[in-house]
């Protein structure tokens, strides 16, 4: 029989509902606690056990390779060996290939991991690169299907198919000549998609074609095909005539014309250079993939360009070019020139009789006409003997005008700005974060009024300066009879004293043309001769 032990002295505490409650909670506590370090401590052993049986995190070689891949195609890209255009082009065909590689590379790299004894967990850090390739391989299939994707991309030109990076031996064949009795004044059409172009004239109504095919195929046989599918054809109604070949993806056609001096030409040639010589009756030329080069060209000059340089001498009318380009060479032109496009290397102009006028996505020039020259880089603009009104609004260039024979405007900012005038004429320029020069002739006459905020305002005349921070310089110079207003914010106002110019610009002396161009030269690979062709004469030896 038990027996309940005697209370404690003093007898039991009272009945507490929140000591019994506290008392609970901190059982309950506990245990969650305990129950929460068990579970660490089994995450921890299966931790230690999976990395035992796993081994080492280890990275997979695909992400290494496309990047390689990446950086070596952008490398030829922008060295000129591969066209980008090209590369555009064939990569909005193929690039599923990458996913495909990619998957064959990882199911190699699998088959080689379950043969080890302690197999190893490959990273994936490489799938964001493959999910990017892929978009863009979708927005150039899309943007193939929708016009050009190369725009100013395009470092080279294309003097080769792309498909031939698989190293397709190149087969070479001459058409048999063409000559046809067109009226003198004809509308000419030449169309060639892929390869080069070279119009020249001669009196006469007789249009001569000679064409060299080159292909790119495995056998002679297949390099027929591409041949016979490449031909050449005319085709005559009336006055105009049509002069088309039929390219393809794995060959091209260079074409020597020579046309009736009084003749129109047109040329549309996608992807090769254009040259033209000595056209009576001016030419409108569409080359997105290649250089264009004209010469001695009677009529006036219409270029469409996406790449390449664009090269003019010798011109009796008006020259117009859109679109982008490399270098820009103009000179000896009779008529007005205007330019529309960006240019993504060196301007030189010089000789321009009409007005001048070209505008890109920074700089807007404007020149009534320019018997000096003028040179235009990223980093500055020089213009030597204008007559008329000169304006200039750009950013980013140093700004230098001399000999100027009529009213100049120039804004500017982050360049310097240097004017000399040749006689009394209007000059305002504005300028923000740099200087601003004047030189004046000995003869000058103006009114000047002039203000520089936070800079220095230096002048070789009579005139007040007055202003602290704002200073302003105002007075007159002589008569009085040009305005000259300056402005320079964040740089300096300086107006100096010049040597005088001659009155008026002198007489323009033309420079010889330089000579024609010549046919394409046929590249140095093996011929696929067809029929039978008489021997070569012995050369002297």
């Amino acid at each position: 029989m038990s027996t309940v032990p005697p209370p404690p002295p003093g007898g039991y505490p009272p009945y507490d509902p929140k000591t019994q409650w506290r008392i609970y909670r901190e059982q309950q506590k506990a245990a969650w606690r305990a129950q929460r370090d068990s579970a660490k401590a089994q995450a921890q052993a299966w931790k230690m056990n999976y990395k035992g049986c796993y081994g080492p995190r280890v990275p997979s070689v695909v992400g290494p390779i496309i990047l390689i891949a990446a950086g070596v195609i952008w490398m030829l890209v922008y060295s000129g060996h591969i066209v980008a255009a090209d590369f555009w082009s064939w990569y909005s065909r193929w690039w599923p290939m990458l996913l495909i590689v990619a998957g064959l590379a990882l199911l190699g790299e699998w088959a080689l991991d379950v043969r080890r004894a302690i197999p190893v967990r490959r990273s994936t850090g490489f799938v964001g690169i493959l999910i990017f390739l892929a978009i863009l391989g979708l927005c150039a299939s899309a943007s193939t299907h929708m016009g050009n994707i190369a725009g100013p991309w395009n470092w080279g030109n294309d003097n080769g198919d792309l498909f031939n990076m698989f190293g397709l031996p190149e087969h070479e064949t001459d058409e048999q000549p063409i000559e046809q009795t067109v009226p003198s004044n004809a509308s000419i059409d030449i169309e060639n998609p892929r390869g080069d172009v070279s119009v020249t004239a001669e009196a006469g109504s007789t249009l001569k074609i000679e064409a060299h095919e080159i292909a790119y195929a495995n056998s002679d046989s297949a390099a027929q095909k591409i041949f016979d599918a490449e031909k050449t054809a005319v085709k005559i109604n009336g006055s105009s005539v049509l002069v088309q070949s039929v390219g393809n993806d794995h060959g091209r056609v260079n074409l020597a014309v020579v046309v009736p001096a009084g003749a129109h030409v047109t040329i549309n040639a996608q992807r090769g250079d254009v040259a033209a010589d000595g056209i009576g009756a001016g030419i409108d030329i569409t080359a997105p993939h290649g250089d264009v080069k004209v010469n001695t060209i009677t009529g006036g000059v219409q270029a469409h360009l996406s790449s390449g340089e664009f090269s003019v001498h010798n011109v009796q009318g008006d020259v117009t070019g859109e679109g982008s380009c490399g270098d820009l060479t103009f000179a000896d032109v009779k008529g007005s020139l205007t330019l529309s496009c960006n240019f993504f290397n060196d301007m030189h102009m010089e000789r321009v009789s009409g007005a001048v006028h070209f505008k890109t996505s920074k700089t807007d020039v404007q020149i009534a006409s320019l018997p000096g020259d003028l040179s235009l880089n990223d980093d500055s603009l020089n213009i030597t003997e204008a007559t008329g009104t000169v304006r200039v609004v750009t950013h980013s260039r140093d700004i230098d005008l001399s000999q100027i024979y009529g009213d100049t405007f120039v804004e500017n900012s982050a360049g310097s700005i240097a004017i000399s005038p040749a006689g009394a004429y209007n000059v305002e320029a504005r300028n923000t974060k740099g200087d601003v020069v004047v030189t004046l002739p000995p003869n000058a006459s103006g009114t000047v009024d002039g203000r520089a905020h936070n800079g220095d305002i230096v002048t070789e005349y009579a005139l007040t300066i007055s202003g602290s921070t704002d200073k302003t310089v105002n007075g007159r110079i002589g008569a009085g009879a040009s305005r000259i207003v300056l402005s320079s914010s964040n740089g300096d106002l300086h107006i100096k004293k010049g040597t005088a110019f001659p009155a008026t610009p002198p007489p323009p002396v033309t420079a010889a043309p330089p000579a024609p161009p010549a046919a394409p030269a046929a590249p140095n690979a093996r011929h696929l001769k067809v029929g039978k062709e008489p021997p070569s004469p012995p050369v002297a030896q």
